[in-house]
């Protein structure tokens, strides 16, 4: 593998028609070469900053995510997602060839997946919320109906939705994520961070963001001067402090996935300006997306 230099852990990308020459001035490496189209083959990977197992985990991509594999060596791939442009090293096990394009998402925070059209069987794995499948069939099995994916396998036909349908209101995915464990570097219904939750509940309203908070806090939405009471505030708009986010349920309480519940969980700004203050400051800074 050559060595590669990240001049920033999270490169990101803003013109997805192109391959290599979207990292030209970013990635400082010997050499560079065209993205191979892949497709993630697991439940959720790890994205690392380097070709190690005991390297920290930047961010995670979801089963049925489509990604650029730039360069594989060691049983490590470094890729980058062709949503947001996110840059990192994957086991070169959880990827594999893209097949047909997925036709619908999980819109669940987890489900199981059965490996044929029965609950009573034993689970073959689970996915998270925002995970893309491929149904090519359905199947009724003692009244539950489940969506028949490309690879024989089964998931509850209520847990999924056509790719192209979008939630109406972010907000309310978020919340569907109440009491998540808190993950540093998760972005899936096992484990999320502050930024994976606002990217993932955003993702399932049909907006692709940016993954970090530094990112949101720069470019997501318009910035918004609450007053000096926070009373323009209202429901989805979102409070940032230094490296955090929330999202606003309503004009005087949030939800966000936080180190100090270590969980997905609501609290009101008030009272989190307070107690986040003697760590990190006030906020420094509002949006509405």
């Amino acid at each position: 593998m050559p060595p590669v230099t990240l001049s920033d852990r999270r490169l990101h990308a803003y013109r997805p028609d192109l391959a290599d020459a979207r990292l030209e001035g970013q990635v400082e490496a010997q050499r560079f070469v065209p993205g191979q189209p892949a497709r993630i083959s697991v439940a959720v990977a790890d994205v690392l900053s380097a070709p190690r197992a005991d390297t920290g985990v930047n961010t995670q991509f979801l089963f049925g995510d489509d990604v650029l594999v730039y360069d594989v060596a060691d049983g490590w791939a470094w890729v980058q997602a062709e949503r947001d442009g996110y840059v990192g090293y994957v086991r070169e096990a959880e990827t594999g060839a893209r097949g047909p394009a997925p036709t619908h998402l999980v819109c669940v925070p987890r489900t199981f997946v059965y490996p044929g059209p029965d609950l009573r069987f034993r689970r073959a794995g689970a996915l998270s919320l925002g995970s893309a499948v491929t149904v090519v069939g359905a199947a009724e099995t003692r009244g539950t109906t489940y969506a028949l994916l490309e690879d024989g396998r089964a998931v509850i036909a209520g847990h999924l939705v056509p790719a192209e349908q979008h939630a109406p209101d972010y907000v309310a995915v978020a919340e569907t994520l109440l009491g998540t464990p808190y993950l540093w570097g998760g972005a899936s219904g096992f484990g999320i961070d502050c930024s994976g939750l606002v990217q993932l509940a955003m993702r399932m309203a049909g907006r692709d963001v940016l993954r970090d908070s530094d990112m949101q806090a720069a470019g997501l939405g318009e910035p918004l001067d609450p007053g000096a009471d926070h009373a323009g505030l209202r429901r989805g708009d979102l409070v940032f402090w230094k490296g955090h986010v929330a999202i606003m349920t309503d004009s005087k309480n949030m939800i966000h996935a936080n180190g100090h519940t270590m969980t997905v969980a609501r609290e009101g700004l008030r009272e989190a300006i307070d107690r986040i203050g003697y760590l990190y400051g006030i906020p420094t800074g509002f949006r509405r997306p």
